[in-house]
């Protein structure tokens, strides 16, 4: 049994150490979006080979990864919280690039479903054990910003899909028909899915050389030992933090519905509106993604540090808030905006500026009020409800919309526009809605 929560501080690595963590697992993060983010260069091909709808294509990219990476993130946040994070890490980096690689033999839509949950299983592994290592390895002042760079895997990953993606399709369409063993000649596309996944195999290694830090901010038992908590008493600690974890994790999800969306069907409005090729999309949307997003999610964790360091306790979510707001008056544009490609991507590189800020700083935030013990279960709570929404109706939303309400595939930039629209504004309210109660839990384990 746990004593009256009382953190107490355990030595933390050295910061230089610190940073070269951070990088590895941002190495990692990256990787787990190029092998999530392909995807969206491919449905094209996908549709035209299983004969599907954009709708089953949203479903593929976000019920089929999203439904296992849920249900698995919160048994393993309670391993995060007990078990040697770089293991995990590990293991799943290498079994999601394992499953990415398999989708270049899936015999149909079954099958790449099938490949494409055990993506999700694991991928699910990486943030709560990330994000877990990140904060015992830096002061609170800093976190920010080493969330926030660890972060930018988002970007750099989607944005890399992009660029590489392209490249890639661009120069097996060109090359022999690639035959392997039993399955036969592949397509292009599947095997664009090989040549992205099995790189991953060796970065599981990588991440298994990390050192583990220690954890810090740990709740003590009554014999001065580090308590072990049960699910109880876990739940327990949430609840006294409802209304902060709420709007994190609500806050996220309607960032994450608007980020999923933005990433699956973005490079399709393109290609659909203004009959731009997968290369010259891949390039455009890949420079607008790299750039903006990892500006933006690097000036999210900026500002929320220097918010804190000033006295601000609740700097986090102002910034998601003003930030979503701002994505949200964005996002209202692109209906006008369709007009014209380059306007066009001038909103999308815009918005994704304004998508980015949010993240790395709230994840900051959710690890600063909770005791070491719980991080990698509250993270994967926070993940879990931020991705049932996010990755399952970020996809569906647009495809839905054109599919039943407008009946037209050349409107799919206003039904994106809006659910991008609906869903930052969304984002906007709830992470305001929460701040007060914040503020009043960061203050009381951050005296």
């Amino acid at each position: 049994m746990a004593a009256e929560p009382k953190p107490a501080s355990a030595a933390r690595p050295d910061l230089g150490y610190a940073w070269y963590t951070v990088s590895v697992l941002t190495v990692c993060y990256t990787l787990s979006f190029i092998d999530r983010q392909i995807f969206g260069l491919l449905v094209g091909s996908i549709k035209a080979e299983f004969g599907v709808s954009d709708t089953q294509i949203g479903l593929l990219s976000g019920l089929a990864f999203s439904l296992f990476y849920t249900l698995v993130s919160l048994p393993l946040g309670r391993l995060v919280d007990r078990y040697s994070r770089r293991i995990i890490i590990g293991a799943g980096v290498f079994f999601w690039s394992l499953m990415t690689a398999a989708c270049a033999i899936a015999p149909g839509y079954g099958g790449l479903f099938l490949a494409r949950m055990g993506v999700g299983i694991g991928e699910a592994t990486l943030a709560p054990a990330a994000v877990s290592m990140i904060s015992d390895s830096f002061p609170n002042d800093r976190l920010g910003s080493a969330m926030s760079l660890y972060g930018i895997g988002i970007y750099l990953g989607s944005g890399l899909a992009l660029l590489l993606g392209g490249a890639v399709i661009a120069a097996v369409s060109q090359i022999p028909a690639i035959t392997l063993p039993v399955f036969g000649e592949i397509a292009s596309w599947r095997a664009t899915f090989m040549i992205v996944g099995l790189p991953g195999l060796f970065i599981a290694f990588w991440a298994l050389s990390l050192r583990e830090p220690a954890r810090k901010n740990t709740l003590k038992a009554m014999d001065g030992q580090t308590a072990q908590l049960t699910i109880q008493e876990t739940l327990v600690e949430v609840g006294k933090r409802w209304q902060a974890v709420a709007g994190i994790a609500l806050g996220l999800m309607f960032q994450a519905v608007a980020l999923y969306s933005y990433m699956l069907w973005s490079p399709a409005t393109l290609q659909r509106t203004f009959d731009w090729s997968p290369q010259v999309t891949g390039l455009v949307m890949g420079i607008v993604v790299l750039i903006g997003g990892t500006a933006g999610m690097l000036a999210g964790g900026r500002f929320s540090d220097r918010g804190l360091r000033g006295g601000r306790r609740d700097a986090a979510l102002r910034v998601a808030a003003l930030s979503s707001l701002g994505g949200f008056a964005v996002f209202a544009l692109l209906g006008l905006a369709l007009q014209n490609d380059w306007a066009t991507v001038s909103v999308f590189f815009l918005g994704v500026i304004l998508l980015a800020m949010p993240a790395g700083s709230c994840y900051a935030a959710a690890q600063m009020v909770f005791p070491n013990q719980v991080r990698g279960q509250v993270m994967a709570l926070i993940l879990f409800i931020a991705n049932l929404g996010g990755l399952t109706m970020g996809p569906l939303l647009p495809g839905l919309l054109n599919d039943y309400v407008f009946r037209d595939e050349g409107a799919l930039g206003v039904s994106l526009g809006i659910t991008l629209a609906a869903s930052t504004l969304a984002a906007a309210l709830v992470f305001g809605w929460a701040r007060p109660a914040y503020r009043r839990h960061h203050e009381a384990l951050n005296p």
